[in-house]
């Protein structure tokens, strides 16, 4: 009879997001250590994430057009060599075993033998025909006969599937020839951002400029805050996303950049930079993303550029320099000013606070405007009392003169 013998219980702890376990309390986590920043998106717009554990990577077969335009160009133009070379090979060997099977190859020189493909007398011609036939280059050295049935058919095929080739690793090549990404190289972004006021509300900033006398046709700009955070039910929400307003019901995100232009974002209740002062701006881990897209006048393709700005590339107190000047019958756009700030006299306060402390500043003028109204109220009241009190002590003595007078 078997005994029951008791077994341990392995209890498997749920495996957290590293972000989740860096981010434990400190009486949780046993060794707490100051993280460094890690970018979402690169200065020069290159997203800085990679996919690891994918297993379904025939998927990456279904659409692979679009994976040979994504491959860097070394290995684009190997496949380019090699997609050709095969099929010349492939095809060359067919033509080579269709004569050596007909026994073309023990008639060589045979004036009343009438071969396959005429001069055929190895697999380097038969690899050399391959190559005439595909790219119909055509010497007239070496020719198919009307005797090889298949043959023809081989000629067909051939043909028919070269064009194939053809089309398919050309269009590639042109694709990735025209793409729109070397467009953006000439899409600039101010190496910093910068908070200040403008117009009495505290914005945050940033400069945008195109370097090519050809314009971004339908250009909008957008930007993305990515912070992580923690939900009130405690779930870790690593590089959460949170839309940025820079104009977008207002129209301002649309722009016609023929010129530098400074982007705003108006920090108001709605922005998620409400809270932030600047002694707090050091010490938040965020990334703002900013993204500016528009059609390349000069091709119609749709053109993305993208940079980002850390904590520390967002200068408190700090305007833009000028860069447009008014010339001779023109205006001069100055690049080499385009980065350059300048220290202005702004508020170290965050918008929420500087919201408070003018709402207060406001509640003197109300409290003495109702204690004058009290005031004058109150006065009124003792005027009132006073002269009832008058009229009463008049009425009396009237009253004791008339007694007196029948005494």
């Amino acid at each position: 009879m078997e005994q029951d013998v008791e077994s341990p219980i392995t209890i498997q702890q749920p495996k957290l997001p590293k972000q989740a376990r860096e981010d434990l309390p400190k009486h949780i986590s046993k060794v707490c250590t100051k993280r460094k920043i890690q970018r979402y998106v690169r200065k020069d717009g290159k997203c800085n994430v990679h996919h690891g554990n994918v297993r379904e990577t025939y998927r990456y077969l279904s659409d692979i057009f679009t994976t040979l335009v994504d491959l860097k160009w070394r290995f684009n133009l190997l496949i380019f060599v090699m997609v050709y070379t095969v099929t010349w090979l492939f095809f060359g060997m067919i033509w080579w075993l269709i004569a050596y099977i007909r026994g073309d190859m023990e008639h060589i020189g045979d004036n009343t033998w009438t071969p396959c493909v005429s001069n055929l007398n190895g697999f380097v011609s038969a690899f050399l025909f391959s190559i005439e036939t595909e790219t119909t280059i055509g010497y007239g050295y070496r020719v198919i006969t009307d005797k090889c049935p298949e043959g023809i058919i081989l000629l067909l095929v051939q043909s028919v599937l070269g064009s194939i080739v053809n089309a398919f690793m050309v269009g590639c090549m042109f694709v990735k020839i025209s793409q729109p990404k070397k467009r953006a190289e000439t899409l600039v972004f101010s190496t910093n951002a910068v908070i200040s006021m403008r117009d009495g509300k505290l914005c945050l900033m940033f400069r945008v400029g195109d370097l090519r006398n050809s314009h971004i046709v339908e250009a909008s700009i957008r930007a993305k805050l990515i912070k992580s955070k923690q939900t009130k039910e405690g779930e870790f929400i690593p590089l959460n996303q949170t839309d940025i307003n820079v104009g977008y019901y207002t129209g301002d995100d649309r722009l016609f950049l023929v010129s530098p232009l400074i982007i705003s974002h108006e920090i108001n209740q709605q922005s998620p930079f409400w809270e932030i002062s600047k002694d707090q701006l050091p010490k938040e881990e965020l990334e703002i993303v900013v993204i500016l897209e528009g059609m390349v006048e000069a091709t119609g393709m749709t053109c993305q550029a993208r940079s980002s700005y850390v904590t520390s590339e967002i200068l408190w107190g700090h305007r833009f320099t000028p860069v447009l000047t008014l010339e001779d019958g023109f205006y001069e756009v100055d690049y080499n000013s385009f980065h350059e700030t300048y220290e202005t006299n702004t508020p170290s306060y965050s918008a929420k606070e500087l919201a408070e402390m003018a709402s207060q500043a406001e509640l003197p003028l109300t409290w003495s405007v109702s204690s004058k109204l009290n005031q004058h109220a109150d006065l009124e009241t003792e005027e009132r009392e006073k002269n009832h009190e008058d009229q009463t002590e008049r009425n009396g003595d009237v009253a004791n003169l008339e007694n007196e007078s029948k005494v």
